[in-house]
C-alpha cells in the first residue's frame, strides 16, 4: 500500500511540474499586448471593416460592400499598417488596459 501510494505521488508531482513548464513555456511564447492602435484604411476585406466608413457613407462595423476600399478600415497594432500592401494609417490610439 505504502508503494502504491509512493507512485502516485510521484506521478501527482511530475504532472504538477509539467503544467507548471508548459504555462511558462507558452507565456513567454506569446507576444505582448500591443500598446497602440492605428486605424488602418485601404486593407479591410468586404463586410470586415472595424466601424464607419471614412468617408460616411454607413456607420457600422462589417458594412464593406467591396475589398479593400480606401474609405473602409480596421484596427492594427501600431507600426503594422504601413507594412500591409495599400494600407494607409488614418489615426493612432492607446490600447485599452
Amino acid at each position: 500500500m505504502k508503494n502504491q501510494n509512493k507512485a502516485i505521488q510521484s506521478t501527482v508531482a511530475g504532472i504538477l511540474a509539467l503544467g507548471a513548464t508548459m504555462v511558462s513555456t507558452s507565456a513567454s511564447a506569446v507576444p505582448d499586448q500591443p500598446k497602440f492602435w492605428e486605424k488602418c484604411s485601404g486593407i479591410a476585406k468586404a463586410g470586415m471593416n472595424d466601424c464607419g466608413s471614412l468617408d460616411g457613407k454607413h456607420a457600422c462595423s462589417g458594412q464593406a460592400n467591396k475589398d479593400s476600399h480606401p474609405d473602409e478600415w480596421v484596427y492594427v497594432p501600431k507600426g503594422t499598417c504601413a507594412k500591409i500592401v495599400g494600407g494607409k494609417v488614418r489615426k493612432v490610439k492607446p490600447a485599452k488596459s
